[in-house]
């Protein structure tokens, strides 16, 4: 399997798609909102509310962690975001939404996009009772090829 990942950069469409998101949501279209969306998809390192609070904040001095931090939960609760978590770690957001999955090195923690199709379609087991299911993810980890080669 080959970690690919062709991820949009056209960050104009995907700005305009985020402000209609937010205005179907019923949602405020702020300039600390479009900051932090921003930031979040002008990187592939899937940053922590810390470092997205850090990227924002030479633009907007007053802006809080918290803010930042309600602010990404909101656009995962939207769909203009995702949650990557893994075991132990902290919780780190992803902005692109296309089909994909993560690999986490277990050395230097770095959260690698690829996308293998046949994941897409993972089916869900009709013996969960009274459960939803919402989201289906795949998440791998294992040592990236910096890491694996000095392993």
């Amino acid at each position: 399997m080959m970690l690919t990942h062709e991820p949009i950069k056209n960050w104009n469409e995907m700005l305009i798609r985020f402000q209609d998101n937010c205005r179907r949501e019923k949602l405020k279209v702020t300039p600390q909102r479009m900051a932090i969306y921003k930031a979040l998809i002008q990187t592939d390192a899937h940053p922590t509310a810390e470092e997205v609070y850090q990227a924002v904040r030479p633009n907007l001095p007053t802006i809080s962690l918290d803010t930042v931090n309600r602010t990404l939960l909101t656009l995962a609760e939207v769909g203009a975001a995702s949650i990557v978590e893994g075991s132990g770690q902290p919780r780190r957001y992803d902005g692109g939404m296309e089909n994909h999955q993560h690999f986490r090195c277990l050395k230097c923690g770095k959260i690698i996009d690829f996308h293998h199709q046949p994941y897409d379609n993972i089916e869900v087991p009709t013996n969960l009772g009274d459960f939803k299911v919402l989201r289906k993810t795949v998440y791998l980890e294992g040592y990236c090829r910096d890491c694996n080669q000095n392993h």
